[in-house]
């Protein structure tokens, strides 16, 4: 009987852009994207929550998609460009989402948060106009224990009028 012997590795050379910065690196071809984007990068506030692409902690935007990172193979973003919620930021300026969620309480623990606002960063981008149902539709696969949804609906709504140049924030309702 033979002895186990150990796997060689099988590195993939990767080229892509993370928050707007060109990254090369060499990749186990099993590794996901949240694992290269915390480990290697140490880009942290992409979370893990369920390692199952159901809660939606760690929402990245990929080619201006938003995709759940832990269900994504890192090859498969090879060539393409990342957003995470480090990147969101512009010039030490908060995004209008991410300054509409502190401001309206649309976090209680945080942890859901980057996913949250990754999500409706993405739905803003591509309906600027989106009513109430269309936000909660769009963060259907994000997960939140600690608050019920309505004060992060306010917070995207308030995000999307800022975004628009407006003060004025619709009802959640």
């Amino acid at each position: 009987m033979r002895a186990p012997t150990q796997e060689t590795s099988m590195a993939i050379p990767i080229r892509l852009t993370v928050n707007g910065k060109p990254v090369d690196a060499q990749v186990e071809p099993h590794t996901l994207l949240v694992q290269f984007l915390r480990e290697h990068l140490r880009l942290t506030g992409t979370h893990v929550g369920c390692d199952t692409a159901q809660c939606g902690a760690c929402t990245v935007h990929l080619d201006g998609r938003a995709v759940k990172s832990c269900n994504v193979l890192v090859v498969q973003a090879d060539g393409g460009s990342v957003t995470t919620i480090e990147g969101l930021a512009v010039n030490g300026e908060m995004h209008p989402v991410q300054q509409a969620f502190r401001e309206c309480h649309g976090l209680q623990c945080g942890f859901c948060t980057p996913g949250m606002v990754m999500a409706a960063t993405a739905l803003l981008k591509d309906r600027p106009n989106a009513d109430a149902q269309a936000i909660r539709d769009q963060l259907e696969g994000n997960l939140c224990r600690c608050t019920g949804y309505h004060n992060i609906v306010r917070a995207v709504q308030q995000g999307q009028a800022a975004m628009q140049g407006s003060a004025a924030v619709a009802s959640a309702e």
